[in-house]
């Protein structure tokens, strides 16, 4: 589509809004302002990639943007809705001319009745210049204004320490990159920086792209606050009601919850379980200098246990590794011995956990590299100075229901 064409009949311009629903409500509090155009054959293109597309001159692009942002600010103020409007920006179209026809069109229609606070300026990661100064100015101005800022991310940790520099209202994540066979728990992580920055900068994650159920529970799951994507409503050229999506987010949540409960009450259940078969084997094993002790201990735990290991509160390996072969065998693994484990997540915590718990601690999902399996680890103390592991596979864990 040639972008010419767009400018001469700017009348075929349709601004479309999306629905951002609150988690805590269930309700609307606002829309993205999406701009389509009607072409000759009476078909609604999405404009996206005009305003994004640096080969097309600036006014083109400026104008354009002008005109979809004035229809979505007028039909706010003719309903009287008093729900947030999303309007995006080119961040480095808006540092070229300071910011000017933005701040003009705000204070237009400020003018007009229109309350600034319920206006959001949304940037694009993609999109800041490498000198965020300039940006920085104008957004603080914005902010004076009562304008929120929302910044996009296409890269999770890519602009983490512009986000801390700029300090959005919102941060904006996608959750296209889940597909339908994957666990949205297991991948909770993958916006966990995000999620830590948000909560210290003061800004509320947004997630876009719910096209699944999976999808909105990882949003969910990962702390989303707003919602958007076609699972839960379609872009629309009208508002909708305040509680159209309510009925359904609210069973979402219940059904959420649910599960949550029911895996933690599985995950208790099998620490009890462990604790006692642990506990009483070793109780019933002598701790001999060499490995010799973990080869009895290993036969007793055969039904749930595929390695052992011992390690000091460095996150030294103070013994081989215990392993069960193809064949259920076990052998003792020489080459585990002195590798440190102090590199991994919550080593350190969780053994002031079990100095200071006196029990053991079930780990997380997490895929074990030599095997390419989800498993969890069972620790336990044997000491204040020696932690004994055991690590579960994935094919007991799939036969309990919540483990997974």
């Amino acid at each position: 589509m040639d972008p010419l064409d767009i400018l001469i009949d700017l009348e075929q311009l349709l601004p479309y809004y999306k629905p951002i629903v609150r988690a805590d409500k269930q309700l609307v509090s606002g829309y993205e302002v999406i701009a389509y155009y009607l072409d000759e054959n009476n078909k609604e293109q999405r404009l996206d990639w005009l305003f994004d597309d640096t080969s097309i001159p600036d006014e083109f692009r400026l104008e354009v943007n002008q005109y979809i942002h004035q229809k979505a600010i007028e039909k706010k103020l003719q309903e009287h809705f008093t729900g947030h409007l999303t309007l995006y920006y080119d961040a480095e179209l808006l540092v070229r001319d300071n910011g000017e026809v933005f701040i003009d069109l705000l204070h237009e229609y400020q003018e007009k009745g229109l309350n600034l606070n319920e206006i959001i300026l949304e940037i694009k990661d993609t999109c800041l210049p490498i000198n965020t100064d300039q940006l920085g100015h104008i957004i603080k101005y914005l902010k004076t204004l009562g304008v929120k800022i929302s910044i996009e991310l296409a890269d999770p940790n890519g602009s983490l320490n512009q986000l801390a520099v700029l300090h959005p209202s919102f941060i904006k994540v996608d959750t296209s990159f889940l597909k339908d066979d994957l666990l949205p728990h297991l991948y909770k992580d993958v916006y966990f920086g995000v999620s830590m920055l948000s909560r210290k900068i003061g800004a509320s994650l947004l997630f876009k792209g719910i096209r699944s159920y999976k999808q909105l529970n990882f949003a969910w799951q990962s702390g989303g606050e707003y919602y958007q994507g076609s699972y839960l409503t379609y872009p629309q050229q009208d508002f909708i009601e305040e509680d159209a999506c309510k009925n359904k987010l609210t069973e979402y949540f219940r059904e959420f919850v649910t599960y949550e409960q029911k895996k933690a009450k599985a995950q208790f259940e099998l620490l009890d379980s462990v604790y006692a078969i642990i506990d009483r084997l070793l109780s019933q094993t002598k701790q001999t200098n060499d490995d010799s002790w973990l080869l009895k201990l290993a036969e007793g735990c055969e039904d749930f246990v595929f390695r052992i290991y011992v390690c000091n509160s460095v996150g030294l390996q103070i013994s081989a590794n215990v392993e069960k072969d193809m064949q259920g065998s076990w052998t003792l693994i020489e080459e585990g011995m002195h590798k440190n484990w102090s590199w991994r997540p919550y080593f350190f915590e969780n053994i002031m956990r079990m100095n200071i718990e006196k029990k053991g601690i079930l780990s997380d999902l997490y895929t074990d590299i030599e095997r390419s399996e989800l498993i969890r680890t069972y620790a336990y103390p044997l000491s204040q100075e020696r932690y004994i592991f055991f690590d579960i596979p994935y094919s007991y864990l799939l036969e309990k229901e919540g483990l997974l």
